[in-house]
Order: structure tokens, then sequence, then C-alpha cells
């Protein structure tokens, strides 16, 4: 349903430093793989000659913003120890022209159906060339013909976190309209702002964080092994309802008021374990997300800081009996507590963990469970990406900004992102689950919060 009409590299505008940068330790524990955004733009009503000139646009404007963003046109490379090199060597981004014959409604997206229209709205990288061969960004403007466009961007998780992806798009956006960058969209490309310290020291905690997650046990593990299709679904929430689960957490006395992340991924946890609930109230689960520490660390990074700076934290291990029959204040106080946990004291002392690694590959198979995949399908964690407060909503490239935002693949069992909606006045919730589990998420996720406090 997707064509593909032209792809070209799109290089520095001017020339950029020609280099070798070493990646944070930080960087060092994400995969070398693409996470993906798709930013849908409504009835632009634009003709075949006027996509041209926007594309042409586009291209001059990416090629601008890699004169400042330059590792983005550079390329990775593979050093001792499993651990990566940034050559910045201006071989650029790839810039991708389609089209689309499908008639797309609001609801095909939203919902990622048919998902495989979805996958082509993203820039396809080739993962079988040299890691030296691969971009590190790729973008892609889909028309359809009512009139929407779709931009897809793939960014190589090793190189940025989502608050360099929006600075990065915000500047990109305001060179295609015509503007200057002022010197707050500058990016801070100095990597040893994060391992400004000596690092030659063991950790000063145990960083359960890196850890093997909890696997299926017992029943639990048949239950599983019949692979089956994975699903995306989306769940919308008015902030009405995310004051009633506030309401229903501080209930059981939390002095403090939970935050609408904290309290919206509790309550998730809590309906995925009870979907996922086979009379296996004994089944290990934890729950995983990202912290943003650059306001965490001391002294604080810059705010234009380009790079990785989110570090990973876990719930301790809990009980699927644990999660769902004890107050919804007890799974978001275990979320809060991780979140709390990661001040500056425990990110540095995860640096130095990260730092007297001998093998790189064990610890990214061994946080993202890569060693497991083909043994079985399904997973009883939940792992949950914020990506509100971020100014993806700003994005105007001269043609509007976007009706709609989301994730461009959510394909990891439990694996789900947490946005702001577009009119500001709610979220929205990505999820993927085993297709059997995804009716009754959609009906329970709701159900629960409408539930007198008595009840939960």
């Amino acid at each position: 349903m997707v064509t593909v009409h032209r792809s070209h590299v799109v290089i520095p505008f001017e020339d950029t430093p020609s280099s070798i940068l070493s990646l944070s330790h930080c960087d060092q524990i994400k995969l070398p793989t693409h996470g993906s955004q798709l930013y849908l733009y409504a009835n632009t009503c634009i003709n075949n000659s006027s996509f041209k000139i926007l594309m042409h646009t586009l291209s001059t404007s990416l090629s601008k913003v890699l004169t400042h963003y330059y590792p983005f046109a550079g390329r990775l490379r593979w050093i001792q120890g499993g651990r990566m090199q940034l050559l910045c060597n201006a071989k650029g981004a790839l810039l991708v022209e389609a089209s689309c014959d499908h008639q797309l409604k609001m609801e095909d997206l939203g919902d990622f159906a048919p998902s495989h229209v979805v996958e082509q709205l993203v820039p396809k990288i080739d993962y079988d060339v040299p890691i030296e061969e691969i971009p590190l960004l790729a973008a892609q403007l889909t028309r359809f013909p009512c009139g929407s466009l779709i931009l897809g961007l793939a960014m190589c998780r090793a190189l940025v976190d989502g608050a360099s992806v929006s600075g990065f798009v915000k500047s990109w956006a305001k060179l295609a309209r015509g503007e200057s960058l002022d010197s707050s969209l500058m990016p801070v490309l100095d990597r040893t702002l994060l391992d400004s310290r000596k690092l030659n020291k063991p950790p000063r905690f145990e960083h359960v964080e890196f850890f093997p997650p909890p696997l299926w046990t017992g029943n639990s593990f048949q239950h599983t092994n019949m692979r089956q299709q994975l699903v995306t679904a989306i769940l919308e929430l008015t902030k009405g309802r995310v004051e009633k689960l506030k309401k229903k957490a501080c209930d059981f006395g939390e002095r403090r008021p939970f935050t609408s992340f904290e309290v919206i991924s509790g309550h998730l946890w809590r309906c995925v374990c009870k979907v996922r609930y086979v009379g296996n109230g004994d089944q290990p689960t934890r729950l995983t997300t990202l912290v943003n520490c650059r306001n965490r660390l001391s002294p604080s990074l810059p705010k234009a800081y380009f790079g990785n700076a989110t570090f990973p934290t876990v719930t301790p291990t809990c009980s699927f009996d644990d999660i769902m029959h004890k107050p919804l204040s007890y799974a978001v106080g275990k979320l809060r507590e991780a979140i709390e946990r990661m001040n500056d004291e425990y990110v540095r002392s995860a640096l130095d963990y990260i730092a007297n690694l001998k093998d790189m590959h064990l610890l990214r198979n061994t946080f993202y469970n890569s060693s497991g995949k083909g043994k079985f399908n399904g997973d009883p964690n939940l792992y949950v990406v914020g990506w509100t407060n971020f100014s993806y909503y700003d994005t105007d490239f001269g043609w509007g900004k976007p009706l709609c935002t989301l994730p461009g693949n959510v394909n990891s069992d439990g694996k789900a992102f947490l946005m702001d909606n577009a009119r500001g006045d709610g979220f929205i919730v990505a999820i993927c689950l085993q297709a059997s589990h995804i009716d009754a998420l959609k009906k329970l996720f709701y159900e629960d919060i409408d539930k007198p406090s008595a009840k939960l």
C-alpha cells in the first residue's frame, strides 16, 4: 500500500568536525537499533507540485540542522567489550519520499490498524549490513489521497533519548519554517559531562535494574508457551479519570500526591496482571521505566544535552496477588520508590557499575531479555516509557502542528508508552500485549477506575 518514490542521503549543509566520539556509559547500555515516531498532519491539501516543494524544504532544512546535530550524520562501530564508538564522518541521514493508496482514517492509526500500513510508514532500516553502514537517523514523509501527511522517524537508541529527540525535531521544524536557531536550541555534544567523575571504583549499590527480569513460572509458562500474535491497543484517559486514580491511591494514607505518570503506570500494571492471571497468584512480576536524570545529577546536565541521560529503574519483584489485591497505592508506591531512588549518588554508582563491566553485550541481553527470544512468547512484566512533557505536538514544519503523534512500533509483550494527548487535556497509553488479552484490558482499564475505592 505504501510506495517509496525516492530516497536519498542528506549530509550536513556545512563542514562538520571529523572525529571519533566515545559514547557515554548511559549510551552504551542502549541497543544500537532504532526507536520510531509517527507525526500525523491532517488535511494539508497539497498537490503533486507543492509536495515536491515540501520535500525540497524538508531536505534542505534537514541538511542545515545536521550541521549542528552532526552526530546524527555519523555512524557507529563496535569496539572491545561490546562497546560502541561514534564516528563523526558526515555520511548523512536517510530521507524517504513515499505515498500511500490507502484512505487513511484517524481510527486506523489510533488503533495501529491496519498494522502492515503503519509498519510501512516508518523508514526501513537494513540491519543485515555492517553497523558502520547503518544510518543513525532516517525520516520518511508519506502522502495520502485524503490530504494527510505522516512523518515517520527512525532514530538510533544508542544516540538519543526522548529529551534529545524533542530538541532535535524542534530545531529541524524551526529551520524548515525559515527561522533561525537561538542559543537555547544549540545542542551540547560533550558526552564526557555525564562521565565527568573518575569511574574506576566499585558501585555503591546493588543495581537490580540490570538483573534478569522475572520469567513465567510453573503453569504460567505452559499458558504462554503457545506463541500468540501481539497486538497494540490505544487507551485514552481524561484528566478527570486521572484525578480519580490519584484519589484512590491517596485514600490509603500517602501524604504527598502521586504524579499522573505514577498512578497511570501503577493502574496499568494492576490491569495487565489481572488479564494475564490464570490462577497463578504467586507469579513474579516487576515494572521497569526510564528516568530522565538530567536534573537529578549534581551538577545538572545542560538542558540541551544531546545524548542519553535516561536510566532504567525497576520496582521490587512482586507477585500477581500483591499487585492485583492490595490497594492501588501499593503498586503505585513501589513505582515511586523506584523513581525516587534515582538521585545523583545512585546514578553515579550505576555509571561505575557499567564502567566496570567486561561484556556490554551480556548486559544488554540480560536487561532487554533478548537471549530468551524464541523460547516462548509472553512476559509477566510491564515496561512503561514516558513521553509526557515533551514538545512533540509543537512540531510544525510549515504545514501546521500534528494532529497526533505516536510511537511507530510497540512490538514487545508488556511494553507501553504514556503520552500527552494533542489537546493537552488528557493522556494516551499505547500498549502491546498478546491478542488474547487486549479486549479484557480495554474493558478492565476503565472499569477499575470507575469502581469505588472500597471495591478495589
